[in-house]
């Protein structure tokens, strides 16, 4: 139990890097949706600096805790993002011919990594549902791409867009609600209680 309060804790006090995340994920996905006639080489390229970005945060929030059950699913999720990005970086050409498998194996391991962490951290954080909440949303998305791995180039967008968005405005709530919690827990660290981001003790 004290290992992981003190996940929540560190969680708690890396909230700006979950804020980020959703930030560049919101971004991505406005743009996408923004313009939604890209090649599929240029897709793949969005994918590529999306991944490598958001791999990239996974892994710095994650090194900076001293210990904890979930940093090796945020470090595992994290260098999966990155390889995936540099991969689609440095292959474009390639990748496109199977670029929905791509986003489909990423997304399955990334949703499901996701959830593990939501789950371990139930009894620490609150507002974990939204965590969990990003892991279905991508195992979703991994499901779809797999079922329909014809798709075109404009309907992958419209998919990949909308799921960023999502995930983008659903991090950035987490982040929120984490810093607001910290807050709370700050004043009420005197009398020893632990509170919600709304304030009320568990």
């Amino acid at each position: 139990m004290a290992a992981t309060r003190l996940q929540g804790d560190i969680l708690v006090s890396n909230w700006w890097a979950v804020l980020l995340r959703g930030a560049v994920s919101l971004l991505f996905g406005l743009a996408t949706l923004i313009v939604p006639g890209l090649s599929l080489i240029a897709l793949v390229l969005a994918f590529g600096m999306y991944a490598l970005a958001d791999g990239a945060f996974a892994v710095a929030a994650a090194l900076r805790r001293s210990t904890g059950e979930t940093r090796w699913a945020h470090v595992v999720e994290g260098i999966l993002q990155i390889a995936a990005g540099l991969a689609s970086l440095r292959w474009p050409s390639v990748l496109v011919f199977s670029l929905s498998y791509l986003i489909a194996a990423w997304a399955m391991v990334i949703g499901v990594l996701r959830i593990i962490a939501a789950v371990r951290l139930r009894r620490a954080i609150a507002g974990e549902w939204l965590l969990a909440l990003t892991g279905l949303g991508t195992i979703a998305l991994g499901l779809l791409f797999l079922s329909f791995p014809a798709a075109g180039a404009v309907a992958a967008v419209l998919w990949l867009g909308a799921y960023a968005l999502v995930m983008g405005i659903a991090l950035m709530a987490l982040g929120w609600r984490l810093r607001a919690w910290g807050l709370a827990e700050a004043i009420s660290e005197p009398a020893g209680e632990r509170v919600h981001a709304h304030g009320v003790p568990r």
